[in-house]
């Protein structure tokens, strides 16, 4: 069995996963480009998502299993792959540790006027004026009640924080007082002093957040975007702000990144801006390569109880 890699892996664990497959042959290579001599011969592919096109496909004529160690999926050439009936697996579920605490932190500067307390320490100024409040006793709505969202939940539960969730199938999760489904989004849009967008991209999702739903929202409200930037259209957005429908965004992820210079976003001041960072940590290739070696032994014994497998006519 042939496994090809098109993305750069840390070198502890290049050296840790021949030893415990010794009957793999693994291809370590850094880019799709340096990967291209080995698709011919390629098994199983290990990559990031963002870097396989249609003639990648094609030129794999043996591929069987693309393991996405991400969780977005929105480059992936999706129609060659399921005529080709390829199995897909992703790292689903390894961000929940770090994007909740990006979320919590995010939370806790607004609340806590962190931008206003380094302003004034750059400019040596004793005040005691800035305006404060608590997340104890707030409520949190968290669009996309997966594993994120159900950490996220977590950690605002010690703040005394009430979660509401949002689901496809409604079902209960681990941490919210409350799931709902699409259809009742003003809901938690109006109840929720902070709404948190957690969701993929998808044609549902894809501007699910419009001018009226951001009249929805409590004038107070804080919105953070760590999902995708296409949940809502940047001017609509802009507008919401401008209007003092909602009172503060921050946002990780953005219609175009990077996001250009000039942009309106760097310079409103109820927007904080994050270079698409919530997920980033040291543990982050370990995590995926843990549900890679899960399935590689599934995909080895012949089984089918594949961890994070993904529908290509979803996308999710």
């Amino acid at each position: 069995m042939n496994v090809v890699t098109t993305a750069k892996i840390r070198r502890d664990l290049r050296e840790e996963l021949p030893n415990l497959f010794p009957e793999v042959t693994f291809s370590f290579n850094e880019s799709i480009d340096e990967a291209e001599k080995d698709l011919p011969s390629a098994d199983v592919l290990l990559t990031y998502g963002e870097d396989l096109t249609e003639d990648h496909i094609d030129q794999a004529r043996n591929l069987k299993w693309i393991m996405v160690i991400s969780a977005g999926l929105e480059k992936m050439p999706f129609d060659a792959i399921a005529k080709k009936d390829i199995l897909i697996t992703n790292a689903r579920g390894i961000h929940a540790t770090p994007m909740a605490e990006y979320t919590l932190a995010m939370m806790l500067q607004v609340s806590r006027y962190g931008k206003g307390i380094i302003e004034q320490e750059q400019n040596e100024v004793w005040s005691r004026k800035l305006t404060m409040t608590e997340l104890k006793g707030k409520t949190i709505g968290v669009l996309g009640a997966g594993a994120i969202g159900s950490e996220i939940a977590r950690l605002a539960k010690a703040f005394g924080m009430t979660a509401i969730g949002l689901n496809r199938s409604g079902r209960p999760v681990d941490h919210f007082d409350t799931i709902i489904t699409f259809k009742d989004l003003n809901q938690l849009l109006n109840e929720s002093d902070y709404v948190v967008s957690v969701l993929p991209h998808t044609d549902e999702t894809d501007g699910m957040l419009t001018a009226d739903s951001f009249k929805a929202m409590k004038k107070e409200a804080i919105f953070i975007n760590i999902g995708r930037g296409t949940v809502a259209r940047e001017d609509v957005l802009l507008q919401a702000l401008q209007n003092k429908e909602i009172s503060h965004a921050v946002l990780d992820v953005f219609e175009e990144e990077p996001l250009p210079k000039g942009h309106p976003f760097w310079s409103t001041d109820r927007i904080t801006v994050t270079p698409h960072i919530s997920g980033i940590s040291p543990e982050y290739q370990p995590r995926a390569l843990e549900i890679f070696k899960n399935n590689l032994k599934v995909f080895s014994g012949g089984g089918t109880n594949y961890q994070n497998k993904v529908d290509p006519s979803k996308g999710y």
